[in-house]
Order: C-alpha cells, then sequence, then structure tokens
C-alpha cells in the first residue's frame, strides 16, 4: 500500500467531517466561499487542518526524504499525491488551508521557528518578508486562476498544535526530576527519552528534536540545552542555564551508559563463546574450541576491565550527586539564615526586645496597682452596719413568728368549732338511741359500737391533733380544758 493510500485511508476513517457528503466540497476549489458563504469556508479550513495535524501524529504523513516527523508538515508534490482520491481528484484547495493555518498560528516556516529570538506566542513576532509575500500572493493567484500544484507553496511547517501536545507528555514524564543531578540528560538520552513518550518506534527526525526543544526553551522556558546536554528547570529556578559542570555531569551520564552497554555486551559475546567451544568440544573439534576460550578469555579480560571503571565512574557520580545535594542544601540554609537575619532586625535585637519586655512589666504592675486601688476606694464607700442588719433581721423573724401564732390559733379555733359540731352530733345520736326500749339485735349492737368509736376516734383527733402543739397548749390552758370537759364519760 503506497503512502497516499495510506493517509487518504486515515483521513476517511478517522475524520468525522471527511463523510462521502463533504468530500465534493472538500475537495473542490471553495476559496470562493471566504465571501459568499464564510462559515462553509471556515469549516472546510478547520477539517483539513486538523486532518493533517491528527495524520501527523499518527505517523502517516508522506517522509519526503526528511523521516517520519510528527511535528512538521511538508508541503510539495508527494502530499499531494497522497491526497488524491480517484473519484475527486487533488484538493484545489489545499494552498488556501496552508496559506490560512500560518495567518492563524498553527503552521510556522521551520525555519521561522526554528531562528526566531522571541516566542511564537508573543504578539510582536512575525514572520519573515517571505512568509507575509506567500499569504499575500494567495489573492494575485485567485484572481489569475493558477492551478492548485502552483498554489500550494513549498515548504517545510511546522504544526504547532502537535508540538504543543507532544511537550506537555515530555514535561510530565521527563520533568519530575528531585535533585540537580537528576534535571541532567545528555541531549542523546533526551532524545531517546523523547521518543518513547511520543510512541515514536524509529526516533524522532532532527528536526522533530531540533522542533521540540527549542519550543520547550524558548516558548515554555521549562529547559535550556545546547550541542551536548539538556538541563530542565529545578523549582527555585525561573530560566534554567547550563554550567559547565552541567556539562560534565551529562558527559559522565553518557560515558555510565555506554559503559553498560558494553558490558552487556560483552556478558553476551562471552555466553556466545563459551556455547560455541561446547558444540566444537562435542564435534571433537580442538581447534575451534581453543578459539573461542581464547576469545572467551580475552572478552572476560576486557569485560573485567570495564567493570572496574564502571564501578568507579558509578562511585563518582554518587560522590557528584551526593556534592550537589549538599549545594542545594547548603543554599537553603543560607538563604534560610538571611531570613531570619532579616526577620531578627524588624525586631531590632536583643536589646530592643529586653527592654519591650522591662516596659511591659512596668505596665502591667501599673495596671495591678490601679486595681488594688480602685477596690479599697470601693471597700471604702460600702461599709454596712452589721448591728442594724442584726436587728433588722430579729424584727423580721419575730414578725413572721407571731404571724404563724396567728394562723395556729385561727386553724385551733376551727378544729374546736368542727369538734363541737361532732360532740351535739353524738348527743344527738345517743338521745334516739336512748328512746328505742327494745333490745338491738347483734348487728344493732355492732353500729352502735362502731358509732361509738367514730366518736372516740374524733376525740382522740381533737386531742391528739399534731398540728396542736405542746407550745399552743401551754400558752392556752384554758382550751385545753374546754377540750377535756367537751368530751362526753365512758
Amino acid at each position: 500500500m503506497s503512502n497516499k493510500s495510506e493517509l487518504l485511508s486515515f483521513i476517511l476513517n478517522h475524520e468525522e467531517q471527511f463523510r462521502t457528503a463533504r468530500l465534493a466540497s472538500l475537495y473542490s476549489d471553495f476559496r470562493v466561499q471566504r465571501t459568499t458563504n464564510p462559515d462553509g469556508y471556515a469549516a472546510n479550513v478547520a477539517a483539513w487542518q486538523d486532518a493533517l495535524e491528527h495524520a501527523a501524529r499518527a505517523g502517516v504523513l508522506p517522509t519526503s526524504g526528511r523521516g517520519l516527523s510528527c511535528l512538521s508538515l511538508s508541503t510539495d508534490e508527494n502530499l499531494m499525491r497522497a491526497l488524491e482520491s480517484k473519484e475527486w481528484g487533488r484538493p484545489l484547495a489545499l494552498g488556501t488551508v496552508v496559506d490560512e493555518a500560518i495567518s492563524q498560528r498553527r503552521m510556522v516556516p521551520l525555519q521561522d521557528f526554528l531562528h526566531a529570538t522571541s516566542s511564537t506566542y508573543n504578539r510582536t513576532w512575525r514572520f519573515k518578508p517571505w512568509g507575509l509575500l506567500s499569504w499575500g500572493m494567495k489573492l494575485f493567484d485567485f484572481a489569475s486562476g493558477a492551478s492548485a500544484d502552483e498554489r500550494l507553496r513549498v515548504g517545510q511547517y511546522v504544526l504547532v498544535h502537535n508540538v504543543e501536545e507532544v511537550g506537555k507528555r515530555i514535561m510530565a514524564q521527563l520533568s519530575d526530576r528531585r535533585t540537580r543531578v537528576d534535571r541532567i540528560y545528555p541531549r542523546a538520552a533526551f532524545e531517546k527519552q523523547a521518543a518513547k513518550v511520543v510512541n515514536a518506534e524509529a526516533g524522532l527526525t532532527k528536526d522533530d528534536l531540533a522542533i521540540i526543544l527549542t519550543y520547550l526553551a524558548r516558548d515554555k522556558k521549562e529547559l535550556a540545552f545546547d550541542s551536548q546536554t539538556v538541563k530542565f528547570k529545578g523549582p527555585d529556578e525561573s530560566t534554567p542555564v547550563i554550567t559547565q559542570h552541567d556539562t560534565t555531569i551529562a558527559s559522565l551520564k553518557m560515558l555510565i551508559s555506554g559503559l553498560n552497554k558494553e558490558v552487556e555486551s560483552l556478558t553476551s559475546r562471552i555466553n556466545g563463546y563459551t556455547l560455541s567451544a561446547r558444540k566444537a568440544v562435542a564435534n571433537q573439534n580442538r581447534a575451534s574450541a581453543l578459539a573461542s576460550l581464547r576469545s572467551k578469555k580475552f572478552a572476560e579480560s576486557t569485560l573485567m576491565e570495564r567493570s572496574q571503571v564502571l564501578a568507579q565512574l558509578e562511585e563518582l557520580y554518587t560522590k557528584i550527586e551526593q556534592a550537589a545535594d549538599q549545594v542545594e542544601i547548603v543554599r537553603v540554609m543560607e538563604a534560610s539564615a538571611g531570613v531570619l537575619r532579616s526577620l531578627n532586625a524588624e525586631a531590632g535585637g536583643i536589646e530592643k526586645v529586653e527592654d519591650i519586655v522591662q516596659d511591659l512589666r512596668e505596665e502591667m504592675t501599673k495596671v495591678d496597682e490601679i486595681g488594688r486601688t480602685l477596690n479599697e476606694v470601693a471597700e471604702g464607700t460600702d461599709m454596712i452596719d452589721d448591728n442594724a442588719v442584726d436587728d433588722e433581721l430579729e424584727a423580721m423573724e419575730r414578725e413572721e413568728r407571731q404571724e404563724k401564732e396567728k394562723r395556729e390559733a385561727e386553724r385551733t379555733r376551727r378544729r374546736l368549732e368542727e369538734i363541737g359540731d361532732t360532740k351535739n352530733n353524738a348527743s344527738q345520736l345517743r338521745g334516739s338511741l336512748g328512746q328505742e326500749a327494745q333490745p338491738t339485735k347483734p348487728a344493732e349492737k355492732g353500729t352502735e359500737a362502731s358509732i361509738e368509736d367514730d366518736i372516740g376516734a374524733m376525740h382522740r383527733m381533737s386531742i391528739d391533733d399534731p398540728d396542736i402543739t405542746t407550745k399552743e397548749r401551754s400558752h392556752s390552758p384554758r382550751r385545753a380544758d374546754q377540750l377535756s370537759a367537751a368530751v362526753p364519760d365512758g
């Protein structure tokens, strides 16, 4: 399957806007719709721009001799052939799509992007004159009736949206490094890691690597780079700067990585020589077995040397990492000491603090003295005659006793009246019983005895009433005599 078939199949299968009903419009020269149907014109332009960006991410764009790029687009004859359809032909307005993308900064000429001194996000950023001329020639092409091939400018353009997406993924994967040494990469190691992030099996092209490094360094200020080293920004850095120490650390990392690969290769070779020698012995081929064993011994000697060097370099790297951490700790401690010094200066020093504390103590003592003075004044103005209070209390108690005696006398009077009424009732009852000459039946005697018991109970109640206290009896002897006289003899 050719590149064009792969690209066209991807677009038709994955882009919603490229459904059959819209293909005629998308492949037509829809430049005239800019004035007659602005919405339709904008929709067609956006559909083509999205399709080209998605195809680049999927790795289905034609290579054009520069390798398979996911961050840039080559506009040339290869692209036109890859988009050509047997039914609809070539996209006649593809040049207009590219020009609109340039004006919207969705596409930027590669050389302009790589060599610009300011961020492409700045409003003052401008293309080189030839880029503006290419944009201005569009109207001339439309008026002169130039063909689609003539309107499509041959060039290499950076796909800005793709660069932003890849930049986010790289930052999420590689920038989370805590120590200064971890944030330093050899450029080759960064390229390898970035290729894994974007799932580029063949690796990033040189253009893609330059694009993503330029974007992260100039536009996002997340890293610094040169021909050998890539350094990510630290948490306390506004703009990272590569020093000679950083370059040395990157070289050391690269050397350790190379030695690790060499050790792996030597180990594999030794295993291969051992296997070859055993096969030669099995085949009774003494000469071949000796040759394999000699090669094995030489490889083992080389492996031992490389392993020793690798161990020394790894120890050195560990010491450098430890020293770098110590530098960070000392820097933080120094900054903290400066903060403490500044705060202590704001406090005014120990002498000023002692003076302030002494002043506070004196003022607090004054407050206590004032409080004591106020309490003494209050005690002097609130003197009370205790004798007068006692006399008033005795008068109130005497009045209360008199009131209580009156209430008890009234209560006793009412009870005596009740007892008098009871006596009269009993006399009447006895009179009526005495007039009857007939003997009473046992039941009637029982009734009379019950009445006598009730009268006796009333008598005892009136005499032994707890409400009539001993004090009352002593103060009212006449009342007691009356009470005794009121009770009838057995």
